[in-house]
């Protein structure tokens, strides 16, 4: 079974107290304090290897892992060993790689409304390829290109039409999406790039269609749509586009009756769609996000209060919430938990997991079964490695949590807690204020 179908970490086992990566969670808590994020290198660097394993057939296909998933200096070196490449969607993620020793050739910067300084940073560190989304980004990225005496090899970013079952929120690839160029744009932009664009060095096509997808026949109809229109293209415009990015999206399993494909699975259905064009095959760009680090991650949280509601709900509150997991409250997302600590002998009973944030809103897990929960207790939620850090906020002002990575019974920070001066830290009061 691939890592994605996990909805724990491959290493998780329990004697006595939970273990992940030969890490007692319990103890974790104890000394890095919770909330706490966990990562499991193990599970991590598996699934880099089973993408390089099921497209193995493919020589010149590049992995490209969306940085916008979680976005570390040890999550990139790591990913970095593993030999993959990097989709990055802001100057931040750019720099974050390129400071953790990454050759630059090997990252993509994605997005939607890039930022002057954001173009002149990218060129300046020498990314690779820009996936152009707009007429004026074009406009932009090709004059900033001339006043630097650089050009810039680009993708075009396509909205194929492809509406997979997925949250509306997630969704990126149907025709009204606020991302890529409408197939009815492609050959304006194609014009200008030919034309006017001399320092845009046109080398493909760009589509994402979503995330957290179980179907495959979205992937299908993409790679058919993007081959096509690169068959068209060529044979229009007389040039040629030796590349094609399909993106990410593929689902993970959050509970039980989440049923995602295996990597395998899509491999295949990638290959049957290139198989069936009778086309020539493109180098080919993946990029999972998700997939790649969602079930190497765990949340650590310590249960504090709880209230039963008069003929109603039995709500469990912990210190965290919201703030370091939005996913709930904006995506219903849901998620599986267990307390970490020892809990034999312990009848169970349903709860609904609350955060201490000041919201209604602030649910994490609604209507779960487990042993009876008591103040003190560690609640480890799985599979919280991929937009969980990276859509944190500081809300109510509460400081983010640390990260750890654990591998062979040995836990390394990753990324420090913040403290109370840290959130202050860039407040000013003005000199009139301080009269």
């Amino acid at each position: 079974m691939s890592v994605n179908q996990y909805i724990k970490p491959i290493t998780t086992e329990r004697n006595g107290n939970l273990i992940v990566g030969g890490c007692d969670l319990v103890e974790l808590a104890q000394k890095y304090e919770t909330p706490l994020y966990v990562i499991d290198e193990t599970s991590l660097r598996q699934i880099c290897r089973e993408y390089k394993s099921a497209f193995a057939n493919y020589p010149n296909i590049k992995m490209m892992y969306a940085s916008k998933a979680l976005c570390t200096s040890a999550i990139t070196r790591i990913l970095d060993k593993e030999d993959f490449g990097f989709d990055t969607v802001s100057a931040g993620e750019i720099y974050t790689v390129y400071k953790a020793g990454v050759n630059m050739s090997k990252v993509l910067f994605n997005g939607n409304n890039k930022t002057q300084k954001e173009i002149e940073l990218a060129l300046d560190l020498n990314v690779g390829r820009f996936s152009v989304d707009n007429f004026y980004e074009a406009e932009l990225l090709n004059k900033i290109g001339k006043e630097k005496n650089k050009t810039a090899d680009i993708l075009l970013r396509i909205t194929p039409g492809i509406e997979c079952h997925t949250h509306e929120y997630i969704q990126t690839g149907q025709t009204d999406s606020k991302f890529g160029f409408d197939l009815t744009q492609i050959d304006e932009i194609v014009n200008l790039i030919k034309i006017s664009y001399k320092n845009l060095n046109l080398r493909g096509l760009h589509a994402h269609i979503g995330s957290q997808i179980f179907e495959m026949q979205s992937f299908t109809d993409e790679v058919k749509i993007l081959l096509e229109e690169i068959k068209r293209i060529e044979s229009t415009h007389n040039i040629t586009l030796d590349e094609m990015n399909i993106g990410g999206g593929l689902g993970v399993k959050y509970t039980d009756a989440d049923n995602p494909p295996n990597i395998r699975e899509l491999a295949q259905a990638i290959e049957n769609a290139i198989k069936s064009s009778n086309l020539k095959i493109p180098t080919i760009y993946l990029e999972p996000g998700r997939s790649i680090i969602s079930t190497a991650g765990i949340t650590l949280y310590t249960i504090g209060s709880s209230k039963q509601v008069p003929n109603g709900r039995k709500y469990v509150a912990v210190d965290g919430g919201m703030a370091d997991n939005p996913r709930p409250s904006m995506y219903q997302a849901q998620y599986t938990a267990e307390i970490a600590n020892d809990t034999q002998g312990r009848k169970k009973e349903l709860v609904t997991i609350a955060g201490r944030y000041c919201e209604s809103g602030d649910i994490l897990i609604e209507n779960i079964e487990l042993p009876k929960p008591k103040a003190g207790d560690i609640l480890c939620v799985y599979n919280t490695g991929s937009y969980n850090y990276s859509m944190a906020s500081n809300y109510n002002c509460v400081e983010k949590p640390a990260m750890v990575l654990v591998n062979n019974s040995q836990s390394d920070m990753i990324v420090y807690r913040e403290s109370l001066d840290d959130l202050i830290a860039r407040d000013n009061i003005p000199d009139r204020l301080r009269k």
